[in-house]
């Protein structure tokens, strides 16, 4: 199955310039947040394939108005094609603004999601917004990453884990690409595809 995941940027090849094919033909189509509900809108209209989301920390529009025609997988399971495909939005609080969660509250909604995941026999891709916490996040509060998404990876072993939020070109040393004990990390920005 191929998915093309996107975050944080719109791309202009898939939305000002948009042409059939372009995107690469995913199957699915996977946002790790903090893009415009027109956006993603305009994806699953023009690529007519399924589009699942997660929220990023900007996306507090999506409280009144989510995106129409596609799926939230925030603290959910999904199977998709055989895939099973686990959400996790939000980022690191910084500030008292939704989609903000403290390691806690983070972990917290992993142990929620302990029973669908046994019933599921584990998980193939977890989605979220921040990153692993010292595997591709930055030092200030806002872009943190999560210590409990190493404790999920551990523990589940998923094929991979994708997020956003840290957007590449913030620096020369941030990575698309790395691995931790056998989970592929992919940091989603703008446009990446993959297949499972």
């Amino acid at each position: 199955m191929k998915i093309l995941l996107i975050s944080d940027v719109e791309s202009k090849a898939l939305w000002d310039f948009w042409q059939p094919g372009r995107s690469g033909r995913p199957d699915v189509i996977i946002s790790c947040g903090d893009l415009k509900a027109r956006y993603l809108e305009f994806l699953v209209t023009m690529e007519a394939r399924p589009l699942y989301y997660v929220a990023g920390n900007h996306d507090t529009a999506y409280q009144q108005n989510p995106p129409e025609g596609c799926e939230c997988l925030d603290d959910t399971l999904v199977n998709i094609n055989g895939v099973r495909i686990l959400g996790l939005g939000g980022s690191m609080r910084y500030n008292p603004g939704p989609y903000q969660y403290t390691e806690e509250e983070m972990s917290a909604r992993i142990r929620r999601l302990r029973f669908k995941l046994w019933r599921a026999g584990g998980v193939d891709v977890v989605v979220t917004h921040a990153p692993v916490r010292g595997l591709g996040d930055a030092s200030d509060l806002c872009h943190t990453g999560f210590e409990s998404f190493k404790q999920l990876i551990d523990r589940y072993h998923p094929k991979y884990l994708v997020h956003g939020h840290v957007h590449i070109n913030y620096g020369r040393d941030i990575t698309r690409e790395r691995e931790y004990h056998g989970t592929k990390i992919i940091n989603a920005y703008e446009r990446y595809m993959i297949e499972v």
